[in-house]
């Protein structure tokens, strides 16, 4: 399997790691962020990167809103040509 191709996990310390190494902070969409279902959407943060409209939150709350939403990450180490990629998406457990 090469670096660019995509991989899944629920492990909060790869999760954590992937996004940390990127420069990465856990957050939610503000507008959601007092929905009902669990919390708010998810996202990583990147500085330089990022919506305007997500609101930080802890590592300890990004988990509990991801386990409550059995949700995986999916994710790319690599681009193509070898770069640091930051894809990643949120998709369901189930």
């Amino acid at each position: 399997m090469a670096k660019s191709d995509s991989k899944t996990t629920k492990d909060h310390n790869t999760i954590k790691k992937w996004a940390e190494e990127r420069d990465g902070e856990p957050a939610v969409v503000e507008s959601t962020s007092n929905s009902s279902k669990g919390g708010g959407l998810l996202r990583i943060n990147f500085p330089g990167y990022a919506e305007d409209n997500l609101k930080n939150i802890s590592w300890e709350e990004f988990f509990r809103i991801f386990d409550e939403n059995k949700l995986q990450f999916l994710y790319q180490e690599e681009t193509k040509d070898g770069g640091e990629s930051r894809f990643f998406k949120f998709v369901s457990d189930e």
